[in-house]
Formats: C-alpha cells, sequence, structure tokens
C-alpha cells in the first residue's frame, strides 16, 4: 500500500509547509560507500532478510553526545543500498537534527532535518521546506535508516502514544501482539505494535518489554543478528494480529439488498464490448438477470432501484498485477473499484490466509486469483516466493502451488532458463497458469516456446529485441536500465518484435504491460509527480504525496532523461502493436492500485479505444485466468460484480475513478465508505 499520514490540524497543514520558503539548508554532499560511517564493536548487528535469504545488514549505536547512528548496507535483485544517518533529540524528546547521507533506489540519499530559533527546515530528495516549530513533532525522513528506532521509542513515550508528524500528519501507535522468541539465555519477550498514520494501513514494528525498537517485519525485514529463525513466526502473528479489525469491516460496509436490484436509465459497458445508452439492469441473489434498454426491461416488484442519469456501470475493475499486501488492501481497492486481482506472487502464507479470512466472510476483499512465485537462489532471488536450487525443487514447488489452491506460477530472472519447460509443462498438467519474468539469458520467444502463457511487463516483451549482454543480465537492473537506453530505437514494425508479436497471436500467449510502472521509472525527475497520482493529490495524506515525488530512477551518466523517456514512448508504442497484433493485453499495475486508470489511459495513448482498454481490465483479465463465462462482463448470467461511476468513460477513461457504488458478489457497497475505511480524505478529483 502506498504511504499514508492523515492531516493533522495540530501543527501545520501540508500544503503551507511545502509551499513555505526555506531558509538555507543544503543536502550532504554526495559520499562513496568508503566514507560512510564505520560502526564501532559495541554496535548493534541486526540482519536484513527476507523469506529468499539475507540481503545484508545494520547496525546502530550511539555517540558520545547522544547522537544515535545507522548504518544499512543491502543489496537486493541488483539495487544497492549503503545508508548512514545521524539523528539527534532534543529537550522535549523530539528529533532536532537528522543527516542522512548514501544512496539508495532512487540515486542519492542525502536529507537534512534541523530545528533552530524556533523553525523546523529539511531537505530531502523531493523538496525543502520550513515551518513554524512550537510544539512537540517529529520529522519523518524521506529516506533515511531501516529501523526508524529513534522515532518508535519517542511514539511510545509521547502522551497517549500519539504524535504530530512534519511536514504534516499524526501518527499514533497501539498493541498488537506479544511473542516469546530465542532459546536459553537469548529468550525473550516482545511486542508487535502497529503504527496507525504512516501508511493507508498499520505499520507494524516490535519491541522489547520495556519499550525499545527490537525488529520490524516486512517483505525485508531487519532482525537483530541471533533471531532470525524467528521470522516466519513473527510474520504468522503479526498477521494474525493486524486481522483483528477485519471481520468488522466485512460486516459493516457491505450491504446485502432485501430483494432485486435494478440500475436503471444507466449507461452500460454490455457483453465486454460496447457502451449502450439508457439502459437497465437487473441483479438478484448476486447474479445478473436482465440487461437491455431501459424502455424494455422490466423492473422486478419490489427492486431496490438505483438511478443512472449521468452515471455509467461498468463490470468490476480487474487489476491483472496486484501484490496484494495485506487486509488493509481489501477496502483500498474496492473503493478505485477493482472486484478481481491477479496477484502474481506473494508470502504464500499470508496469500492462504487471507483466502481463508475471505471465504469464512471475515475479510472484505476482491477476488484474488494468485500465482505462487519461483525463483533461482542467488544474489538476485525475489524477495517473497519460493527459492529453488534445482530442477527437482523447482518441479516441488509447482506442485505445492496446485496442492496449495493457486492459479498459477509466476517464474522469475533468476530460474534456471533449463528448467522453464519442465517446469512448465508440469504446471499445465496440473491446470495451471504459467507467467512471469524473464530467467536472465531467455527471450520472450524462448519462454513462449518453453511453454509461458503470459509474458509479464512490457520490458519484458521488449526484451526481445535488446542486446545480448542486456538479455544475459535482465535479472538485475538492466531490466529497466537497459530497456532506457536502447528501447527507443527499436523499429517494432521490423523483426525481431514482428515475428514475436505474430509468435504471441499463435501461442495465444497474453501481455501484462503494466506500462504505468514503467512511466514512474523512466519518465519523472525527483520532485514530480507521476500522472497516476495527480487526481489523487490531496486526497491521501501528506507523507504519501511526498512518497509519490521521488521520481524516476537515477540515469546512468552516459544516457539522458530524455532518451529514457523516448524510450517509454516506445513501449507504449508497443503495447499498440500488441493489440492491433492480435495479442491478449491485461491491465495491472505493480503498484496498489490507483493507478489502474492510467494504464488504460497510456493504452489508450497506444490507439486503444476507450472499450478495448476497459476490456483489458474486465472480460480480457477475466478470460486470462479462465473465468470469462462466469464474470468479468455484463451479461445476464453473470457474476453481479459491478462499478457505478459518475461520469462517461466512453468519452474519458479517467471518469473511471468516480466510483459511487460497488457491488461484488451481489452485495451493494458505498463506495465514499470504501475509501473513508481505506483512509482516503475525499474523492480523486476528477477534472484533472
Amino acid at each position: 500500500m502506498p504511504m499514508s499520514r492523515p492531516l493533522a490540524a495540530v501543527l501545520l497543514s501540508f500544503a503551507a509547509a511545502w509551499m513555505c520558503p526555506a531558509p538555507a539548508l543544503a543536502r550532504p554532499a554526495t559520499v562513496t560507500v568508503e566514507e560512510l560511517a564505520k560502526p564501532p564493536a559495541g554496535a548493534r548487528h541486526y540482519t536484513l532478510l527476507s523469506k529468499a535469504g539475507t540481503h545484508g545488514h545494520a547496525e546502530t549505536w550511539t555517540l558520545a553526545d547522544g547522537t544515535l547512528m545507522e548504518r544499512d548496507s543491502m543489496q537486493m535483485r541488483g539495487l544497492a543500498f549503503e545508508i548512514e544517518s545521524a539523528s539527534k533529540t532534543g529537550a522535549d524528546g523530539m528529533l532536532v537534527s537528522l543527516v542522512v547521507r548514501g544512496f539508495g533506489l532512487e540515486g542519492d540519499a542525502g536529507e537534512t532535518f534541523g530545528i533552530s530559533e524556533g523553525e523546523a527546515r529539511w531537505v530531502s530528495q523531493v523538496d525543502r521546506g520550513s515551518a513554524r516549530y512550537g510544539s512537540p513533532a517529529w520529522y519523518v525522513p524521506e529516506g533515511g535508516g531501516f529501523s526508524s528506532a529513534d522515532f518508535v521509542e519517542a511514539l511510545l513515550r509521547s502522551p497517549g502514544k500519539s504524535l504530530a508528524l512534519l511536514p504534516g500528519g499524526r501518527a499514533t501507535i497501539r498493541r498488537l501482539a506479544e511473542a516469546k522468541v530465542g532459546e536459553g539465555a537469548r529468550r525473550l519477550e516482545v511486542v508487535c505494535w502497529g503504527i496507525e498514520g504512516l501508511s493507508m494501513s498499520p505499520v507494524p514494528v516490535w519491541t522489547t518489554a520495556d519499550g525499545r525498537f527490537w525488529a520490524s517485519v516486512s517483505q525485508v525485514s531487519i532482525l537483530p543478528v541471533g533471531y532470525e529463525g524467528a521470522l516466519d513466526e513473527l510474520t504468522r502473528i503479526q498477521d494474525d494480529a493486524l486481522a483483528v479489525r477485519s471481520p468488522a469491516i466485512a460486516r459493516e460496509l457491505p450491504k446485502t439488498p432485501a430483494g432485486p436490484v435494478a440500475f436503471t436509465h444507466v449507461r452500460a459497458f454490455v457483453a465486454g464490448a460496447r457502451f449502450a445508452e439508457d439502459q437497465t439492469v437487473v441483479v438478484d441473489k448476486g447474479r445478473i438477470t436482465a440487461v437491455g434498454p431501459a424502455a424494455s426491461v422490466a423492473v422486478p416488484k419490489g427492486a431496490q432501484v438505483i438511478a443512472g442519469e449521468g452515471r455509467t456501470l461498468v463490470p468490476g475493475l480487474w487489476d491483472s498485477h496486484q501484490h496484494v499486501e495485506d487486509d488493509s488492501s481489501g477496502p483500498f481497492l474496492l473503493s478505485l473499484g477493482i472486484t478481481s486481482a491477479r496477484d502474481p506472487g506473494n508470502d504464500d502464507d499470508l496469500t492462504i490466509a487471507r483466502a481463508r479470512r475471505r471465504a469464512a466472510g471475515s475479510l472484505l476483499m476482491p477476488h484474488v486469483y494468485a500465482s505462487s512465485l519461483i525463483d533461482g537462489k542467488g544474489p538476485y532471488t525475489a524477495q517473497v516466493g519460493h527459492a529453488v536450487s534445482s530442477l527437482d525443487e523447482t518441479l516441488a514447488a509447482v506442485k505445492l502451488a496446485r496442492a496449495n489452491g493457486f492459479q498459477g506460477v509466476k517464474f522469475y530472472g533468476s530460474l534456471d532458463p533449463a528448467w522453464v519447460a519442465p517446469a512448465a509443462a508440469e504446471a499445465h498438467k496440473l491446470g495451471l497458469h504459467v507467467h512471469g519474468h524473464l530467467p536472465a539469458g531467455m527471450r520472450p520467444s524462448d519462454a513462449i516456446k518453453a511453454g509461458y502463457d503470459e509474458i509479464t511487463h512490457i520490458n519484458f516483451v521488449m526484451m526481445e529485441a535488446m542486446p545480448e549482454d542486456v538479455v544475459k543480465t535482465s535479472n538485475g537492473m538492466n531490466r529497466v536500465e537497459g530497456i532506457g537506453r536502447y528501447a527507443r530505437r527499436v523499429d517494432l514494425q521490423a523483426d525481431p518484435i514482428r515475428s514475436l508479436v505474430a509468435l504471441m497471436k499463435e501461442r495465444h500467449v497474453a501481455a501484462d504491460p503494466t506500462l504505468s510502472v514503467y512511466e514512474r521509472l523512466l519518465v519523472p525527475e525527483p520532485g514530480d509527480l507521476s500522472p497516476a497520482y495527480v487526481p489523487y493529490r490531496g486526497t491521501m495524506p501528506p507523507a504519501t504525496e511526498r512518497g509519490f515525488l521521488r521520481g524516476g530512477l537515477p540515469v546512468p551518466p552516459d544516457v539522458t532523461r530524455e532518451a529514457w523517456r523516448a524510450s517509454f514512448a516506445k513501449l507504449v508504442e508497443l503495447a499498440g502493436v500488441l493489440h492491433r497484433g492480435g495479442v491478449r493485453v491485461v491491465a495491472g499495475t505493480d503498484g496498489s492500485g490507483p493507478e489502474l486508470v492510467r494504464e488504460l489511459e497510456l493504452y489508450a495513448q497506444a490507439g486503444f479505444t476507450p472499450e478495448e482498454a476497459l476490456a483489458a481490465a474486465t472480460i480480457e483479465a477475466a478470460r486470462n485466468v479462465g473465468v470469462d463465462r462466469d464474470t468479468g462482463s455484463i451479461e445476464a448470467g453473470k457474476a453481479a460484480d459491478l462499478v457505478l461511476v459518475e461520469g462517461d468513460p466512453s468519452r474519458r477513461l479517467g471518469d473511471l475513478r468516480n466510483t459511487r457504488l460497488v457491488m461484488m458478489d451481489g452485495k451493494l457497497m458505498d463506495a465514499d465508505a470504501l475509501r473513508a475505511a481505506a483512509g482516503f480524505s475525499g474523492r480523486p478529483n476528477s477534472a484533472r
């Protein structure tokens, strides 16, 4: 989920702080790894790890003057993070100075914060600003270390366990669960807390019983050295604790109609193919029972009538690339009109637990069609999924996916190419869909001939035309940097792309482009707001919007941002070439959900009609996982997963953001109530 912090009236508005001219304050100079601090012998040592293995380490220590130092070093999937932070608190227990040095995903991580003469000042990778400082407030850095130990401990000490934040917002922490970890003399009790106000979902952290930061458990966790074996148990306890509030939401938000429901005089996207004016759509007992002109379709006696004038009824939207993070994702996605999601790889245990909660009626969540992720062991192994080191282990992981009820398997970049064909054959024998990244050294035509049913991400489709050195290293950063460097020069009407498109059509291989991801990675500079998030500006909390300003990946010194932008334009063009070439395109975000409509707008730029773009997020997505006979379009007899939007997406796809009512499994949900439960402060700005 996107980072999200509620607005706080306690200190300043985010907008005022954002626009306030900052006094002279500079980011730290760019440094090399050798120039970063060296932890002393007495430092506290942590391991940075995931289910895939160890990714790095972190150390914290305190200097004689009270400065808390943290040094993080991590390598993950070709991404290097080398961060040092130095922070100090003042008499009120709040942060009075912070200096972050080093580099991370977005390049130079330098950031500075300080308070002097009643003024708080900051300069980060994305902004600079200042605000009057008159009462306690904690500055939340845009970057910084993994632990945030000083923030967690200050929050626990604060009155009511609540703190105002800078540049804006308020955080509150509440106790969730306890656990005992370690053996013998290392046995200790730890406490799980949920921090609200930093994200649309509570952010879990673990402390010792006396309130000292101990660990953070997520996709990349930080655990004290010697306690790495507790990761799976802590993950389970944490997930169970975060799920406690789910049953109440599942009871309160969906409303079961007393009888039939009739959407009258509505524009409807019918049969997955066309918009029809002045329609009536009738639903009863979770099924669509009638669709047709309002003048000829009778409204059943006693039906709940929903007036559709000026509105459009569309099938429930599909996000075909949605890594569902937690229970809070449910109301969030549903508020966006997403009633079905294909999760292409996650923590299998958490996915299974959520599926059980949904089946039991204790979790409000879209229909999730999940794949189990399988990758080879190595330095670029994906941080979730099954890391395998042999063909036998690969085949075992495929069989486990079927046994656990998954609909597909997703192969990843470090898998041995020689294992793909036998693993795909086993998956198909078991009725599983095969898709994924390309194992390094494979081009998409190789993967298709080995058994892929779908190519994930448009950059991996473009990999067909990349130089051999890019293909061989496509499990590292060259999966993005190589595309940014060379894609703009590719002739999409000639081989090898022409032959690839023909092969994809012949073999019925789909494409999941996630264009909006590459727009975020290749196009913006730090401080730019990606078009995917512009309509939501002012509806999500300050830190969320601040995080969206991080910009794209840093451009290598021998390439320009304009060259990368030209390569992105070529990726958009490629999506159109695929579509016109008869290849099924399914819309996914690989984001948190708000990017979905932007994905469709990019398809329109590629030459899709509004109807074709919407089909990619409805009926084509349903066909891709084999459930199109039951869902994905507005037709009599199909499941009643529907979204009522204000406006006319046949003319402007952006109107799909204007959700008013969401129906899933025949139950009605008010979109504004879903937004409130998800943490939005209001409706999106549809005029933007």
